[in-house]
């Protein structure tokens, strides 16, 4: 297929994109990382963490967030940096080698995670932030790809389906850690009724440790094809040379930033609805685990239903994204989040929306608490709101930016997304240590959705 690119047509020059199994294989990067998010970010190695390896649920739930914090501080310097020096040496798949190979060994190393181990806490963050340095430098170059993949008008279709595709490996990774590994400590069974495979012993939790080495040798299969079957940008410099044009263009563009007002001001609210969007995605978990009290089946499968809700969302988003634009496919996932995180606020143990509910009885089959259903839809609510904002966050982005140093501007994106995700988890962590409570720190998390969903409203496509 052949078509006129936007930064070709300029110069005039017909733009060939490439075939089917390259765009294909680019799609299952999404695929590879998203175990990562899933299992340990908020499904497994974090209420784990929170309810097993650290002290209390409260204190694992602020330890994680200053763990998080740290990382997001760490992303957001490197970025902007990371992504000029790429385009100006043009190549994106040794950034992704690199990056990809921290995840890998980061994520391996959180099997030394035993229950009760107070002494390995500290190895265990440092691994955890390791990790998720890895997993978004990698993110960050291979959406640096997409121009090169699909003509403009199908953007957003690639978009949403690379979101919907890894939210499909998500649930697929979860449910061979909930079905085959990870079992419950009083019955020794998983969730399918059986003993854990490879002989993991349920009462050293090693299926729950077992989703960190399951991330890494995850991504490094499926991340593959990539690297096999889809053309990576022309070497352009060596990297000495592209370290010095890369930064001088990075100068420039952050000063040009100014008069980009539509840009600015998307990068601005990305930055802040972002913020909120991880923050609740990172400790989801770890709240249900603190105020019903459920363990690694009871989040697994909460997070199964999550991540079904988050790939049907993506994929309609994607088709509403190409035809309505990214920008109210965006709008609309705020006030779905807003009103979402609002209502999670009024749910507790034995209520819901300040109604007396019962609770549920010993031996009763899952989510058998009204409290626990109402729970179950709106973290529905909010996984399909998720997919479609991020997905159509990165098209708008590719809009907006200049086409000749899309890298770069994907690392200002990811600055924007980090630079104050330290914010989020550190307030959570703050305020649910000051007050010990849970539902206290989560309910920052408005702030952040209300106050991105107004700057979104100064952009224009």
């Amino acid at each position: 297929m052949t078509t006129i690119a936007p930064d070709a047509t300029m110069a005039g020059v017909a733009r060939t994109y490439p075939r089917r199994a390259a765009v294909v294989s680019w799609i299952f990067f999404d695929w590879a990382a998203q175990p990562y998010f899933t299992l340990i970010t908020t499904f497994v190695f974090a209420p784990y963490f929170a309810t097993a390896i650290a002290p209390s649920p409260a204190t694992g739930q602020s330890l994680w967030g200053f763990a998080m914090a740290a990382a997001g501080l760490a992303i957001a310097l490197l970025s902007p940096v990371l992504g000029a020096i790429a385009d100006a040496s043009g190549r994106r798949k040794p950034w992704i080698a690199g990056f990809g190979m921290v995840l890998v060994l980061a994520s391996c190393t959180l099997w030394i995670g035993k229950p009760g181990d107070h002494a390995i806490i500290p190895l265990v963050l440092t691994a955890v932030a390791l990790a998720s340095v890895g997993a978004e430098f990698a993110t960050l170059f291979n959406n640096a790809m997409m121009p090169t993949l699909v003509p403009p008008e199908r953007i957003g279709r690639l978009s949403g389906t690379g979101w919907a595709t890894g939210y499909i490996g998500g649930i697929v990774s979860l449910i061979i850690v909930l079905g085959l590994l990870a079992a419950n400590p009083e019955t020794g069974r998983t969730l399918l009724g059986v003993t854990p495979l490879f002989g993991l012993d349920p009462l050293t939790r090693q299926g729950d440790r077992a989703a960190g080495p399951l991330t890494g040798l995850w991504f490094i299969i499926f991340v593959t094809p990539m690297f096999l079957f889809t053309p990576d940008y022309p070497a352009k410099r060596p990297l000495r040379v592209a370290l010095r044009a890369g930064l001088s263009e990075l100068k420039q563009s952050i000063e040009n930033l100014p008069r980009r007002k539509s840009l600015a001001a998307f990068l601005l609210a990305n930055m802040i609805y972002t913020d909120g969007l991880v923050s609740l995605f990172a400790f989801g978990g770890i709240y249900a685990a603190g105020t019903f009290g459920w363990h690694t089946i009871q989040i697994g499968t909460f997070g199964i239903m999550l991540a079904i809700a988050g790939a049907l969302g993506a994929w309609i988003g994607g088709k509403l994204d190409d035809r309505l634009g990214p920008k109210r496919v965006i709008a609309g996932s705020l006030l779905v989040l807003l009103l979402s995180v609002a209502a999670i606020l009024l749910v507790d143990k034995d209520s819901v929306l300040f109604v007396k509910t019962a609770l549920p009885q010993a031996g009763a089959p899952l989510f058998s608490s009204a409290a626990e259903r109402a729970y179950l839809v709106l973290g529905c609510l909010i996984g399909a709101a998720g997919g479609p904002l991020q997905a159509a966050s990165r098209t708008l982005l590719i809009h907006l930016a200049p086409k000749d140093r899309i890298a770069q501007y994907f690392g200002l994106f990811a600055l924007t997304g980090k630079v104050t995700s330290f914010i989020g988890p550190l307030l959570i962590g703050m305020v649910t240590a000051l007050t010990a409570s849970q539902k206290a720190g989560m309910a920052v998390l408005v702030v952040f959705f209300v106050a991105g969903l107004g700057l979104l409203m100064r952009v224009r496509e």
